[in-house]
């Protein structure tokens, strides 16, 4: 097993934590995933394309933590988030990251008897894995380092040389619904879940949830927060309010989406059904402004938050909410899902990654496009408040499974394997 005392992780990554960083579940698993392991005891550097504004370096976690703002030229001039340039931006870390990984970062570590263990995330960083193993061969170092590459999603796998990626690095995956995916592209990768912060297993304000219930004043409080995209089924969770309105069903829609295109055909879909769309564009700083903000467009059937949405506001909107929309028809893994069940949520989740998901136990689980099924089991959960009671239970005890803490156990579990497959020499 590798000691925290002897083990440095390098996790590489596109998004990152800031802000300008986060477009999707990246940035959210980088951000605690590296959180996680430098809690444990292990020094952790995290690089990824960052803010422009912020330092290139910042330590944090009495220096078992680094981020490292790489690509910080590139990103000036293109300020509008992290895949703004992104072609650019991934030409630049394969051409920069490699070398000063190994000369400034690796070799330092592996001089103080340290095993050091290289993540990848993503397609990005696919081609970057290949020049860093070259690199490591090249300064005779390779077997004193573990490379790992993740998939978390299917994007860009065309771009991917699996030939050479998975000669080079032992592949991940986040799922078995993303093993079997990856299977036709010819590799067998090995699956380690993502994870929550423990953090997120703290019992929510009863008294938060009641000021945002009350400011909703409807009995199916619906949320959806996820990129604009045709996996997420927007039009399916649309849809549904519209016909729970048709049913006399007091029902509301809380929605934060992404930058997009396929945003402004959401909300031109909602239009189409007649429903209400009122934009909250000033930044919600708490419960209250939440509060204030929905009893400001009382007239709406849909609130579009365009503005960021703090973190600590997303738990009291998952148990607050009478069920989270994480609908999704394609899901590696379903962060969302699992994050609204450790706060004490309802979690509608499709039938994919979300292998954490038992149907009406701890979680309602869609298995078609049709609206009507999530109007079917919205109206059963507000007319048996029991049964929606006995759900949110379920769903905590499940998420408690899945926070970062116990994912690093199988993880480290996995580098046992990794370790002996890539023949890796021990100080």
């Amino acid at each position: 097993m590798l000691e925290p005392e002897q083990t440095t992780f390098i996790i590489l990554s596109f998004e990152g934590p800031d802000v300008y960083s986060q477009a999707g579940g990246l940035g959210v698993r980088v951000k605690e995933l590296s959180r996680a392991l430098a809690e444990r005891g292990f020094e952790t550097h995290l690089f990824f394309v960052g803010d422009p504004t912020l330092p290139a370096h910042e330590s944090a976690l009495d220096g078992r933590l680094w981020l490292h703002r790489w690509s910080q030229w590139i990103s000036r001039y293109h300020p509008v988030g992290v895949y703004d340039g992104e072609d650019d931006k991934v030409a630049d870390l394969n051409r920069s990251l490699p070398d000063a990984l190994v000369k400034d970062y690796i070799k330092p570590a592996i001089a103080r008897g340290h095993t050091v263990v290289v993540l990848g995330e993503e397609w990005h960083i696919a081609h970057a894995m290949s020049l860093i193993s070259d690199a490591l061969y090249f300064a005779g170092l390779r077997d004193r380092c573990l490379l790992l590459w993740n998939a978390n999603n299917h994007f860009s796998f065309n771009r991917i040389n699996w030939g050479q990626l998975g000669f080079v690095a032992t592949l991940m995956t986040v799922s078995r619904y993303m093993k079997h995916i990856m299977w036709r592209w010819g590799v067998n990768p090995i699956v380690v879940p993502n994870g929550i912060p423990g953090s997120m297993m703290a019992r929510v304000s009863q008294a938060q949830v009641r000021a945002v219930r009350a400011a909703v004043a409807v009995p199916a409080f619906l949320f959806k927060i996820g990129r604009f995209s045709p996996d997420k089924r927007w039009h399916q969770a649309i849809a549904a309010v519209a016909q729970l309105k048709d049913r006399r069903i007091g029902a509301r829609l809380l929605m934060r989406g992404g930058l997009e295109p396929f945003g402004g055909e959401v909300l031109d879909f909602a239009r189409q059904r007649g429903l209400r769309v009122a934009p909250l564009s000033t930044r919600i700083e708490d419960v209250a402004g939440l509060a204030s903000a929905l009893k400001e467009h009382a007239d709406a059937d849909i609130w579009n938050v365009t503005a960021f949405l703090p973190d600590d506001l997303l738990p009291v909107l998952y148990a607050s909410a009478t069920a989270t929309l994480a609908n999704s028809g394609h899901e590696p893994f379903g962060l969302v899902g699992l994050e609204a069940m450790a706060s004490g949520g309802v979690a509608f989740v499709g039938a994919t990654g979300e292998e954490y998901a038992q149907p009406f136990k701890n979680a309602i689980v869609i298995e078609t496009e049709d609206a009507a099924e999530i109007v079917a089991y919205v109206t059963n959960l507000a007319a048996r408040p029991e049964a929606a009671r006995n759900l949110r239970i379920a769903a905590q005890r499940t998420a408690r499974d899945y926070t970062w803490q116990r994912v690093i156990d199988i993880l480290l579990q996995r580098l046992e394997f990794v370790a002996l497959k890539q023949g890796l020499k021990t100080p």
